[in-house]
């Protein structure tokens, strides 16, 4: 059974007047078909915890280990993160122009799966995901995100997700910039991959909207660079009807 285990994690980011810690102290493990909840309000490291995860070099980790399987995660390069099955859907997906979607996506998941694709069983494959995400057909041939729409951009990341089978989906604010119809299909998306009971996620979000839609094992409360509270998929509608107003006063006082 995949585990990733996060102890005691410490992350700071360089700031105008010096390094600026913003994890303080992160513990959470997530077991393979497990999926939990990271809420909190804007700032309060969320986000860090998605990216310092998947290797961003932005963030340095300054104490605590990653483990997935009992492997040291921080002592590993951004793609052998990837290999190893930690997979990261942006909230701000980038554009690669001069790389098409399926040049993209054959390349990953001959990087992850150890050997290229059969092209006929892989066209096959990306159609039956494309058509399930209702995207166009077209995508397959235009460059990675661009001119895509937010919607677009998503639906491409949770493509990539069914496409390369990661061991911990790391889902950084999916939900961000979608309309209704939008998030219904990237959370249908998601779901399909929660299923196979093979996929530990994490999903990262400060609105409760797509909670109604992917239903989290555990809720766990982001503020000031940890983990303030844990529970079940009630403590979600606690936050939808209480707000964040009481961790946030919380964590300032510490």
């Amino acid at each position: 059974m995949a585990t990733l285990e996060i102890r005691d994690l410490h992350v700071s980011v360089e700031a105008e007047n010096g390094p600026r810690e913003i994890l303080r102290g992160v513990d959470l493990t997530v077991k393979q078909g497990e999926t939990h909840a990271i809420m909190g309000p804007n700032g309060s490291g969320k986000s860090t915890l998605a990216y310092s995860l998947a290797g961003h070099p932005k963030y340095t980790v300054t104490g605590g280990e990653v483990l997935l399987d009992g492997e040291d995660v921080l002592a590993m390069s951004v793609d052998e993160r990837a290999r190893a099955g930690v997979f990261l859907a942006m909230q701000y997906p980038v554009e690669v122009p001069g790389v098409s979607v399926s040049n993209f996506l054959r390349t990953a998941a001959t990087a992850v799966r150890g050997e290229a694709p059969k092209l006929r069983t892989w066209v096959k494959e990306v159609k039956e995901a494309m058509a399930a995400l209702q995207m166009d057909p077209a995508f397959a041939e235009r460059n990675v995100n661009e001119g895509f729409s937010g919607g677009e951009k998503k639906r491409h990341e949770i493509l990539q997700l069914e496409l390369l089978k990661p061991k911990v989906a790391i889902l950084d604010e999916t939900d961000s910039g979608l309309d209704v119809d939008a998030l219904r299909i990237v959370s249908e998306g998601i779901n399909r991959v929660r299923s196979t009971g093979e996929v530990g996620t994490l999903l990262v979000t400060h609105y409760t909207r797509i909670l109604r839609y992917i239903k989290p094992d555990y809720v766990h409360v982001f503020a000031g660079g940890r983990i303030v509270e844990s529970g079940g998929a009630e403590l979600a509608d606690k936050l939808e009807n209480e707000g964040y107003e009481a961790y946030v006063k919380g964590g300032a006082s510490e």
